[in-house]
């Protein structure tokens, strides 16, 4: 175990990656387990929107993101507790953030202002993130 972890700035980056990693897998896995029922959903929130059309292709894409960004956090978190290294944490982050992007754009387009506005404090979570796993 990387006994910096204990220190102010190593526990804060290896924290927020877990974090990540805990929202995005949890949140990408249940879009695999539950394809259909997401997709159903999906194509009610968007039936009034010009993206209609694009709702499957949008919950692949934002699913294999969601995945992605988690598995890349968690190797992250298993990084900064071994070796202490960050640029798994950071490429976890990076991915998060372009993921929230992608989230926020679909429910602002969607006219979902609250929904779009509880993403808000995830940005900032995995824009700090970024910013941490810099130091």
């Amino acid at each position: 175990m990387n006994t910096e972890l204990l220190s102010p700035v190593p526990s804060a980056q290896f924290l927020a990656s877990a974090m990540l990693a805990v929202l995005f897998l949890q949140s990408g896995l249940d879009k695999v387990m539950d394809f259909g029922g997401n997709l159903a959903w999906l194509q009610g929130h968007f039936s009034k929107t010009p993206l209609r059309g694009q709702v499957k292709a949008m919950l692949l894409t934002i699913t294999v993101g969601e995945v992605l960004a988690g598995a890349l956090a968690a190797i992250g978190a298993v990084q900064l507790a071994t070796s202490g290294g960050t640029d798994f944490a950071r490429y976890g982050a990076q991915a998060s953030a372009a993921c929230i992007v992608l989230l926020f754009a679909g429910q602002r387009i969607a006219k979902d202002y609250a929904g779009a506005a509880t993403l808000v404090p995830y940005f900032g979570l995995a824009a700090g993130t970024i910013l941490l796993t810099t130091l």
